[in-house]
């Protein structure tokens, strides 16, 4: 009976070494099961992340070259902005440099007049019209009158003062300066 006893022991303990380790080779199994989820989750979030850190970099790699052409557009801009504004104050100064020249403004006035039908009213600063009324006083249909808002040059006023040309110095300025705009946009560009 011991040797059946023994038996039998050896029978039950080899069934529960074996059940054991069946359990701890399914443990096992699971695990490794459970870490190659894991792992493949943790793989495909951080592809994810990697791939969205990719985006928000290329994004912000195209927010700023477009910041970068925008600044280079504005700073070009108050480039031209400010070498007009040059252009313009020194056109004016010369304009008004030659405007001052009676002789000059009186054959401008001349040239101005030329084929104007009717009494023409001639407009200019009051130091400039007492010149203008001596040079031009062969000419009967022009009347030459003081203007203090005048500074430089003159204006030409027909058909009842309807009609009126200004030929100031800030007018002949702007327009030289007009003309030569775009000619100045090529040169910086």
């Amino acid at each position: 009976m011991s040797e059946d006893l023994q038996s039998l022991l050896e029978k039950i303990n080899r069934e529960g070494v074996e059940k054991a380790r069946a359990e701890a080779d399914k443990i096992i199994s699971d695990a490794k099961a459970k870490a190659a989820d894991i792992v493949k989750t943790a793989q495909a979030e951080a592809a994810k992340s990697k791939a969205d850190a990719e985006k928000a970099a290329a994004d912000y790699a195209a927010r700023a070259a477009e910041t970068v052409r925008q600044a280079e557009r504005d700073t070009m801009l108050k480039i031209e902005s400010s070498v007009t504004a040059l252009l313009e104050n020194v056109l004016k100064a010369d304009v008004d440099k030659a405007l001052a020249d009676e002789k000059t403004v009186a054959a401008l006035v001349a040239e101005a007049v030329k084929g104007l039908v009717g009494p023409v009213e001639v407009a200019a600063n009051p130091k400039l019209a007492a010149a203008l009324k001596a040079q031009l006083a062969a000419q009967g249909s022009i009347t030459v009158v003081m203007d203090d808002a005048l500074g430089t040059g003159f204006s030409v006023k027909t058909d009842g003062g309807r009609v009126e040309h200004a030929f100031t110095g800030d007018v002949i300025a702007e327009e030289l300066a007009k003309r030569l705009r775009p000619d100045l946009a090529k040169l910086l560009k």
